[in-house]
């Protein structure tokens, strides 16, 4: 039998716990029908839930037909508990979408239906309450189209209609039907599979009404994707059963997993963990089934396991990325006088532990625990459930919105941290990302610099901490954290060094950059009658809202649109005074967008980024045995190791890297020699290569913002050339057949280089075994090329010129001579290895061919 995982969802009160309800009666499952409404439905579980007949948490059921074994998932349909929902999602192969026949697509249905996009989870739609007067299937048909898809097909007909519905929505059924007559069920299934087509039905959940054909649709057209035969687990839910045992649910996507079996997994805070599981169980309502052995496909909860989360991969499976909808509204949590607030925070951490999207967040300046959440309703489910699990009530302070912050412009930030027998430096570069996209990290730096596990550890460092930004201490996002460069010291460094210099680094690039407050959106849709669209209108505009030009429908009017939380949470009972009962208003979360009014919320917050010393920007640095505070706009003048920002070419915006190219080629034109060059490389300019290009202000790196050590006259690239040819595979090919011809062409490409780059280059060849040999130097073209005397090395000349130039220039060296990489460091040069040179050579030439060929 095929093993098919169905999620059911909807917006809430569009009677999604009914239909599952009525699918577990109409299979046999249940032998009673339950009723949300009487607080006995059977996927409603907790006290909670049947007290206020509405789904707070997912649960799962089991039911087959005669082809397919289903397992179902009933997920919140509020939007205070959308998160449940979309930790759901990630184990889902097929999902079931409630619509109500009388509303169509409601606010919260659009957020779904992007989740499931995300996810890209087929859908099939069940168009609900069809026995209510109001309920119109052809405007519902218009509604999805309009709202969700063009190819949601009605499957309600005949098979002849089903065929040819189907048809108009792919172009490959339409050549099969327009050949055959009719599309086989094959195709349709792939199509479905796909997401090219979301099949609908309609019927009455509460009425029984088309249930038994809506249950054969889905046998019918869903098949059960391949599973691999390495084991892999999904993660979706952590919670608890009565007697204290915490359950791990999960979908077994490869192999199986046997009873007693030891599993090896990383916890939340990335260290490694082994569990032994005591119990496979499988869920249908509170009631479950006990066995040895979880297959591939099936949905099971097991005991035994810590530290495991919702969104981990166990396994061949991948973690889940960052969350859709993340808490929107902050609250202080005040606890009765007698309960010890430490005892507290374990307890709230469990519930954390539930649900990862309920931050508790420790104030230890102010002693005072936070926590947040979707909304009001999240707000009055958790008071109730704390009371119930660990016997005392809790109170909440007016919520407030949570912001967020970003920058505007890539930064590096600088964190050294040197106390006495301590040594770490870390450079991390922060590039803005656009908005929803979170934060993500990266390294790009060489292990010749920075040994691996270095670098992981600052990795793990820079994920392991909630970052504050620089305005009103909200936890930066929409950014990439790339570790650029870092420095250990053989002796001294130690594991928490590179913590405080990774977290220094990353603050104080903050204050070095242009931050901006972003604050949180909801998308509205506001239900009122026509003569109150004037008063609501007025409304929005205050709150700096956009919406849409009004629809108007008989008596009543929607306008639809975004606004800021903070200004339209709490608008409902307004809306419901002024329209006296009539109006209501849903909305669902939009994601960040720039805070509407900035220096309002900062003045009122009153963050002072300098007075905050658990989240400091200063750097620590050491002099005469004794350490001393650098302060973070001085971290440039003292750090050891050179800005990548300003020398990385991946780090050039498209404007410096035309720039570049232009500069280049208008140099090339006024030198002959240097024109033969550039023309044997990239072929004859067509134009007239002088008025081809204007004169263009250089972009500075002072545009960025940061503090450069004070250099006095041109850049210096000193290119040990031997060392170069026989680590360019290209060149090193060519020297074995003649060393003078691989030679001629390392000195063609470094003229290209030079023209490109701007800096001085020196390109220095050995001769130290040529008898009588003196020291020759010889300008070519736009460079400078040295040979060295009789016993004078390549290493040794590149050493003694980068010392002298080091003390009023900026000097790289290009080399990948190990021992000569340690003492240009000591030098105060910054040293390219040859593979790192290779890239910015290749990447110049891109730029100046790009450019080339624009002219064309």
């Amino acid at each position: 039998m095929k093993k098919i995982t169905v999620g059911i969802t909807a917006h809430v009160d569009s009677g999604k716990t009914t239909l599952a309800e009525a699918m577990l009666y109409k299979t046999g499952t249940i032998r009673k029908l339950g009723r949300v409404d009487s607080g006995n439905s059977t996927l409603d579980t907790n006290s909670i839930e049947r007290e206020r007949g509405i789904t707070i948490f997912s649960s799962q059921a089991e039911f087959s037909t005669d082809n397919t074994c289903f397992t179902l998932l009933d997920t919140p349909g509020h939007v205070d508990f959308s998160a449940e929902t979309e930790r759901t999602m990630c184990v889902l192969d097929y999902a079931i979408l409630v619509i109500s026949g009388t509303d169509g697509v409601q606010s919260h249905t659009s957020t779904l239906w992007k989740l499931l996009r995300k996810y890209e989870i087929p859908v099939f739609i069940f168009v609900n309450k069809m026995d209510l007067i109001g309920a119109d299937k052809s405007f519902i048909v218009k509604n999805l189209a309009s709202r969700l898809s063009e190819n949601c097909v009605d499957f309600s007909g005949t098979d002849a209609e089903i065929s040819e519905n189907s048809a108009m929505c792919c172009e490959d059924l339409m050549e099969q039907y327009v050949s055959e007559g009719k599309v086989d069920d094959t195709s349709i299934i792939n199509a479905i599979a796909e997401r090219r087509i979301f099949p609908c039905f309609f019927g009455s959940a509460l009425k029984m009404e088309g249930i038994e054909e809506f249950i054969n649709l889905l046998d019918r057209f869903t098949c059960e994707p391949e599973h691999k035969s390495e084991f892999g687990a999904k993660i979706y839910k952590i919670s608890y059963d009565p007697k204290g045992s915490r359950l791990t649910h999960m979908k077994i996507i490869g192999g199986q997993l046997k009873m007693r079996e030891e599993l090896i997994y990383n916890d939340a805070d990335g260290n490694e963990v082994s569990g032994k599981l005591s119990s496979i169980r499988f869920y249908s309502g509170e009631k479950f089934r006990t066995a040895e052995t979880a297959m591939a496909g099936e949905i099971c909860a097991v005991t035994g396991l810590n530290g495991t989360y919702a969104g981990q991969g166990l396994g061949i499976a991948e973690n889940s990325g960052q969350a859709f909808l993340e808490p929107v509204m902050t609250y202080k949590i005040i606890l009765p006088d007698e309960k010890n607030i430490y005892e507290a925070i374990k307890e709230l951490r469990l519930l954390e532990d539930e649900d990862p999207q309920l931050h508790i967040l420790w104030n230890e300046q102010n002693r005072e625990i936070h926590i947040q959440l979707m909304g009001a309703v999240q707000l009055e489910v958790l008071t109730k459930l704390i009371e119930e699990k660990f016997g005392y009530t809790v109170h909440f302070s007016n919520g407030a919105v949570t912001y967020k912050e970003t920058i505007i412009d890539a930064v590096e930030g600088v964190g050294h941290y040197e106390p006495l027998r301590h040594y770490a430096e870390a450079h991390i570069l922060m590039e803005p990302l656009p908005t929803g996209s979170g934060l993500h990290f990266d390294t790009d730096c060489s292990e010749d610099e920075l040994d691996r596990n270095w670098q992981r550890l600052i990795l793990t460092h820079l994920a392991e901490k909630t970052h504050i930004g620089v305005l009103t201490g909200s936890p930066i996002t929409d950014m990439k954290l790339t570790l650029v460069s870092g420095k250990a010291h053989l002796k001294h460094t130690e594991g928490g060094d590179f913590r405080q210099a990774t977290y220094r680094a990353v603050r104080q690039g903050l204050r070095n950059a242009e931050s901006v407050l972003l604050e949180p959106y909801y998308n509205y849709e506001l239900e009122i009658p026509t003569e109150n669209v004037g008063r609501a209108i007025s409304d929005l505009q205050h709150m700096s809202a956009e919406f849409d030009t009004p629809e108007n429908s008989g008596e009543m009017s929607v306008i639809r649109g975004s606004a800021p939380v903070s200004e339209i949470n709490d608008y409902q009972s307004e809306v419901i005074a002024y329209t006296h009962g009539k109006g209501h208003l849903s909305f669902n979360v939009a994601g960040y967008r720039k805070c509407h009014n900035t220096d309002e919320v900062i003045s009122a917050i009153g963050y002072d980024c300098d007075s905050d010393t658990e989240n400091s920007a200063d750097s620590v640095f050491c002099s005469h045995g004794a350490g001393f505070i650098v302060k973070w706009n001085e971290v440039y003048e003292h750090m050891h190791l050179p800005l990548k920002l300003s020398q990385g070419i991946d780090a050039e915006s498209s404007e410096q890297k035309i720039a570049k190219a232009k500069r280049f080629i208008e140099k090339a034109v006024s030198d002959e020699e240097l024109m033969e060059i550039f023309e044997r490389t990239y072929g004859k300019i067509n134009r007239d290569p002088v008025r081809a290009f204007k004169k263009t202000k250089a972009i500075s790196i002072e545009d960025k913002k940061i503090h450069l050590p004070k250099y006095e006259g041109p850049d210096y690239l000193l290119v040990d050339g031997y060392n170069i040819i026989f680590a360019w595979e290209d060149l090193k090919k060519i020297s074995e057949e003649n060393l003078d011809a691989a030679r001629g062409e390392l000195i063609n490409r470094m003229c290209n280089y030079q023209g490109y780059d701007g800096s001085e280059l020196i390109l220095v060849f050995d001769a130290y075994r040529v008898k009588g040999k003196h020291r020759e130097v010889e300008k070519y073209c736009n460079i400078n090329i040295v040979y060295t005397k009789e016993s004078e090395t390549a290493d040794s000349y590149i050493e003694r010129v980068s010392h002298e130039l080091s003390r009023n220039h900026r000097v790289r060296v290009a080399t990948s001579d190990g021992i000569e990489q340690m003492i240009i460091l000591g030098n105060g040069a910054m040293r390219i290895s040859a593979a790192e040179f290779r890239k910015r050579y290749d990447a110049a030439e891109r730029s100046i061919k790009e450019f080339i060929d624009s002219m064309k």
